[in-house]
């Protein structure tokens, strides 16, 4: 333990000079990704179906609205104060059009948690990795149903939950949290900006409930719904094979060891297109992450560098690196085929929530 503890100082020491916010680099890459997810989007939709055109806007629209929505992690972790404007951009010209607002991810401080990781209170976690496999099956599943939660979220559960106070707790606490465990439930701090949260919520409302009087109006064609329907399966469906990737998913729901949480968290080495895209704004190295919540994913290329190159070679982080997402994902299934619940070891039930989309990053 002593050892461990010195080299996670060593590292540190290794990366104090990467933690400053680079605000033009957020600002254009944000602003860059959004113009050719948007641009993707209008060929999608004005190309004939099943056409040339239609197919590459389809698959360039799902990767960079990934790419858009992984800001949200960053926001997340981002101390109060720090870029508003790009925090108010990021929801007004994406968050809202999308049904993604930044405050359904701030229950994502509860994964980096010590005494919650991989624990109940843990919303991003799930024992994928302790089988059966039949687990990993109903997880993916769950995508195609993930849109449509999302519009019952804002549509439906926002106008009523201001019947009732209760109805508004429970609102708040059991779908306002991008999740994979059904078990959670997110506890609200004090100082919780709330007026935000109800003026994003609004906007969303507003915005679905127009779409929805254009449709039935005839003014919309279903045929758009339908297409945007399935354009949103694909980017939570990218983004749900990437969270399977973060980590090694094998606790049952006991109490891990810090070391324990960093040996269970992956790093995605290489750069293949693969790892590019489907891994964006520094997702790769999601072990770094847990070592150093506070970093910028644009310091964590230098930063997992200068820590493959002189951290001792019996630190926990080299035993995390990946050669790509395919090594990951056959080690998760493996895993799940092989391994046994220990007895008496506590069970994470999984299910299709409205607020499973996001991540786990």
């Amino acid at each position: 333990m002593i050892e461990t503890v010195f080299s996670i100082a060593q590292a540190r020491a290794l990366v104090r000079d990467l933690f400053e916010h680079r605000a033009w680099i957020y600002w254009t890459d944000f602003i860059l990704t959004m113009l050719v997810a948007y641009g993707a989007v209008a060929l999608y939709l004005s190309s004939p179906v099943f056409s040339l055109p239609c197919f590459i806007g389809f698959t360039v629209a799902a990767f960079a609205l990934l790419r858009c929505g992984v800001f949200i992690h960053e926001i997340a972790h981002m101390p109060r104060g720090r870029m508003p404007l790009f925090q108010a951009a990021w929801n007004i010209l994406f968050g809202i059009p999308v049904l993604m607002p930044s405050f359904m991810y701030k229950n994502h401080v509860d994964h980096h948690n010590p005494r919650h990781f991989g624990t109940l209170q843990d919303g991003e976690y799930l024992p994928l990795g302790a089988g059966p496999v039949r687990r990993i099956v109903f997880y993916f599943l769950q995508v195609p149903l993930l849109p449509a939660l999302a519009i019952i979220r804002f549509l439906v559960l926002t106008p009523v939950s201001f019947l009732h106070p209760r109805l508004r707790r429970w609102v708040w606490a059991r779908a306002s949290s991008y999740v994979i465990n059904l078990q959670y439930r997110r506890t609200l701090p004090v100082d919780e900006p709330r007026g935000t949260w109800i003026a994003l919520e609004a906007a969303i409302f507003v915005e679905l409930a127009v779409f929805a009087a254009l449709l039935f109006s005839g003014n919309v064609a279903w045929t758009v719904f339908v297409e945007l329907y399935v354009l949103g399966i694909a980017a939570s469906g990218l983004n749900s094979i990437r969270t399977i990737a973060a980590h090694g998913y094998r606790n049952t729901g006991a109490t891990m060891s810090f070391p324990e949480q960093i040996q269970d968290s992956n790093t995605v080495a290489g750069h293949s297109p693969l790892t590019v895209l489907l891994f964006p704004v520094g997702l790769r190295y999601h072990c770094l992450h847990h070592l150093f919540p506070a970093l910028p994913y644009h310091s964590m290329g230098i930063a997992h560098r200068r820590l493959v190159a002189q951290l001792p070679a019996d630190f926990p982080y080299r035993g995390t690196i990946r050669r790509g997402f395919l090594e990951v994902a056959a080690e998760l299934w493996r895993s799940a085929r092989t391994t046994s619940r220990p007895p008496g070891g506590k069970d994470i039930p999984q299910a299709p929530s409205a607020q499973s989309r996001v991540p786990s990053p």
